[in-house]
């Protein structure tokens, strides 16, 4: 067996073999000769404790309306099935910006739906403290409106920060 640098594989059953995971020459070799060369890998993704362990780990805390984080009611806010880089990216936004984040959404349904949506796992809410509008505002390019009016940001890493009426949306794009 190798382990394989830090990234995903995506082995020939469909699986992702996340950072270190132990995979075969041949598995890696299979993944990418069975991928069309225009199609993209799967995008590496958690389940709700390992995100909520990220998080916590970080300093990051999370709220629900619902007090639940089941990612079929609109009231919870999961992060069942969020992409690695999303967690990743709003760890790096609480370390550079040195704000106290809560999340307010994640994975849940009721959001608005789209290639990079919530339920795809691209996409936080948080809330608009003065230290997380101020930061944003200070180091991101102001982009113009969305199509709801939501003033948007952008960050040199290609990431989107929407001003909503009562939290910040945020789009990881990796």
């Amino acid at each position: 067996m190798t382990r394989f640098a830090p990234t995903a594989v995506l082995a020939a059953c469909g699986t992702v073999l996340l950072a270190g995971a132990l995979a075969t020459p041949a598995m890696a070799e299979t993944a990418r000769a069975s991928s069309p060369a225009s199609s993209t890998l799967a995008v590496a993704k958690l389940t709700q404790s390992q995100a909520e362990a990220r998080l916590r780990a970080a300093g990051i805390s999370w709220t629900s309306s619902g007090h639940c984080t089941n990612r079929n009611h609109s009231n919870c806010t999961s992060f069942e099935q969020i992409n690695v880089s999303t967690v990743n990216g709003i760890i790096t936004f609480k370390r550079a910006s040195g704000c106290s984040i809560t999340i307010t959404g994640g994975t849940e349904t009721g959001h608005a739906s789209g290639s990079k949506s919530h339920w795809n796992g691209y996409k936080v809410d948080v809330n608009p403290t003065a230290c997380v509008t101020d930061y944003i505002k200070r180091n991101f390019k102001y982009i113009g409106q969305r199509g709801d009016g939501a003033a948007q940001y952008q960050s040199s890493a290609g990431n989107i920060y929407a001003r909503e009426s009562t939290h910040w949306d945020i789009t990881y794009q990796a």
